[in-house]
């Protein structure tokens, strides 16, 4: 079972990836960053990628009806695109407080978002934290 680096850089051989961060969404903090950021700050990135997280994940307009309780994350994962990339972010569902995110950066020219979101599934299943 993959750590934080061995997951990002598993990340990062996805066909078109630019960079790769494990975030915690409750503090904006990067547990973890590798390749590149949008805007040059890794720091910045994960505590704006953060904001959007947590505004999924703690509005219940995007909760399952099979979790009613609320014990995980609403939502599997985000989707961003913009003119010339995708951000997707893959909430990891944990043994405490699921309240981390893996955040993938991906060229849009020669990137798959399909394959991306699931490799980003299976390799947030595998993440082993702590």
């Amino acid at each position: 079972m993959p750590g934080i680096d061995e997951c990002l850089l598993e990340a990062m051989r996805l066909p078109g990836a630019r960079g790769a961060a494990l975030v915690d969404w409750t503090s904006g903090l990067a547990l973890g960053t590798v390749g590149e950021s949008p805007g040059g700050d890794h720091e910045t990135t994960a505590a704006e990628a953060a904001e959007l997280a947590r505004l999924a994940a703690e509005h219940g307009a995007f909760a399952s009806a099979d979790d009613p309780g609320g014990e995980r994350p609403p939502v599997e994962d985000l989707i961003v695109s913009n003119r010339d990339s995708y951000h997707l972010l893959r909430f990891v569902d944990t043994s405490f407080d699921s309240s981390v995110f893996l955040h993938l950066w991906l060229a849009r020219s020669d990137g798959n978002l399909a394959l991306a979101r699931i490799r980003m599934g299976e390799m947030a299943q595998r993440l082993v934290l702590g």
